[in-house]
């Protein structure tokens, strides 16, 4: 194993402990929940094979499942965003191309990072939620909890990649 899947394979012990001890009891009003684990899966890099990704978020997400009692939800979300992911990195290509080896970070530029990462987040979430509330009785409460999940799971990511930025 190379020094990349070794980092990997920390970032996803990290982002497990991040999420169960850390962020699962901090909710805000009752409404926005913080899902970092999804920055796994969004983080890794450009030339992940498809496969290895919906597998790697099977993993996660049954993880986070089993401490969260959740059923399975999150592994569907979380395999849902990873089969979408290259498909919207491929839709959302700069016009050079990716360098080889690059991942989809903040220093890419916070513009094509929030492109990138936020109608992915907004799918996980809004499957997240329309599932655990059963359909779309509550609409307008459950959209109420996405967008303000979305702000804080984006907010919280954008802290992270900006606090993990090299300095030059």
């Amino acid at each position: 194993m190379n020094r990349a899947g070794i980092f990997n394979v920390v970032y996803f012990f990290l982002y497990v402990i991040a999420q169960v001890l850390l962020f699962k009891r901090l909710v805000l009003f009752n409404t926005s929940f913080c899902f970092l684990y999804v920055a796994f899966i969004l983080l890794l890099p450009v030339e992940t094979n498809n496969l290895l990704l919906m597998v790697l978020a099977f993993v996660l997400g049954f993880t986070i499942d089993v401490f969260y009692d959740s059923l399975g939800i999150h592994a569907l979300a979380l395999v849902t965003i990873a089969y979408l992911r290259n498909y919207w990195l491929s839709s959302i290509t700069p016009q050079g191309g990716y360098d080889a080896g690059s991942s989809p970070a903040l220093a890419n530029g916070v513009q094509w990072f929030l492109v990138y990462t936020v109608p992915l987040v907004f799918v996980h979430l809004a499957l997240l939620f329309f599932i655990e509330a059963g359909g779309f009785g509550l609409f307008w409460f459950t959209m109420l909890k996405i967008m303000a999940s979305l702000l804080f799971t984006i907010s919280v990511m954008l802290m992270l990649q900006f606090f993990s930025m090299p300095r030059s």
